[in-house]
């Protein structure tokens, strides 16, 4: 029995656990370690097995993606009769550092209306900076467009302790995200549609309307490599990135709602696309053009997997649109946003 479960999900990720997987182990107090390999074919299984026996290897026969990995390995974790008040999903490239689990693990015990909290992320390459994947937390727009503090699109800052509070954000980084295992499981964990990239917005986004509190706890800090799946320059990505942005919208706004700003969203997009053409990113435009495809075919599918049960009121959305004042107003950091979530 462990009061935590740090779950790593890794696939074709041998390099990555051999690096990382010492600081884990080692700072991790109790936590049971569980590495999910989602069939991987370098060896990761055979590896683990030799190098960290005392890591808990569940197995995957076939690739399940971020979102179908983390859910199989969550209920092979419960069939185990493994206890644990706690999920951690950690990713394969995050090196963790002295006392990062405590300060999250003291936050969720003191609050029980929080239902998940990450740490400071910083970029394992530059550990000045913050790390474009949840950086000092996430917030949303009106739009349905994420961005974080520390990270407004591709505009990232230099970590000078501006972020070393304990805040509510809107959503916590799927990178690095303790959550209570109950409530993963009665909240139906993470949305497969989804397969990867956004998922954790949406359980976020699902958990704030049930009336539980992100948080950001600036105490922990720990370094992503990120991009170590799929390359940000990857159109695969840019496919999930709008495809998925829109799925966001289409679960967790109200009819009226969605009404007025999926329309907005969708040319938003196509300004996105056309941009991309221009720039010679020919495969990005498709990228685009089939993600829409996707959620026009997808539709009434889609519509069936709004949580209706769950009210449409959401804390900490920020109450304008960031694109404009990106690219507008020029605003680079969030503490220069005109309105604070």
């Amino acid at each position: 029995m462990s009061k935590v479960a740090v779950v790593i999900l890794n696939y074709n990720g041998k390099e990555l656990l051999e690096k990382f997987l010492p600081a884990v182990l080692q700072f991790s107090g109790d936590a049971q370690i569980v590495v999910a390999d989602n069939n991987s074919a370098d060896g990761s299984q055979a590896f683990l097995q030799q190098a960290f026996p005392q890591v808990l290897l569940i197995p995957i026969s076939t690739n399940l993606g971020f979102c179908g990995g983390y859910n199989f390995a969550f209920k092979q974790i419960t069939a185990k009769q493994i206890t644990a008040d706690y999920y951690v999903l950690l990713n394969s490239d995050v090196e963790v550092t002295s006392q990062w689990l405590e300060p999250i693990i003291a936050l969720l015990d003191n609050d029980p209306s929080i239902g998940a909290a990450q740490p400071k992320i910083l970029s394992y390459n530059n550990k000045q900076q913050f790390e474009y994947a949840g950086a000092g937390g996430g917030f949303i727009d009106l739009l349905g467009y994420p961005f974080c503090r520390g990270r407004i699109f591709d505009t990232i800052e230099d970590d000078l302790g501006q972020y070393d509070d304990t805040i509510p954000v809107f959503w916590t980084s799927g990178a690095c995200m303790v959550v209570r295992s109950g409530l993963y499981h009665s909240m139906g964990g993470l949305d497969e549609t989804f397969f990867a990239h956004m998922e954790e917005i949406d359980l976020c986004w699902r958990m704030n309307r049930a009336g539980h509190k992100m948080m950001y706890c600036g105490k922990s800090t720990v370094y992503h490599v990120g991009g170590a799946t799929l390359n940000k320059s990857n159109p695969r990505k840019t496919y999930y990135n709008f495809r998925n942005g829109i799925i966001l919208l289409i679960k967790n706004l109200s009819a009226s709602q969605l009404l007025v700003r999926l329309p907005i969203r969708i040319g938003l997009d196509w300004v996105a696309a056309i941009k991309f053409l221009f720039l010679g990113q020919g495969r990005d435009f498709l990228a685009v053009a089939k993600a829409h495809l996707y959620v026009l075919i997808h539709f009434f599918y889609l519509t069936s997997k709004r949580p209706f049960k769950l009210p449409y009121k959401a804390r900490q959305i920020y109450p304008g649109a960031i694109l404009f004042d990106y690219h507008l107003k020029r605003t680079r950091k969030f503490s220069d946003l005109r309105t604070n979530p």
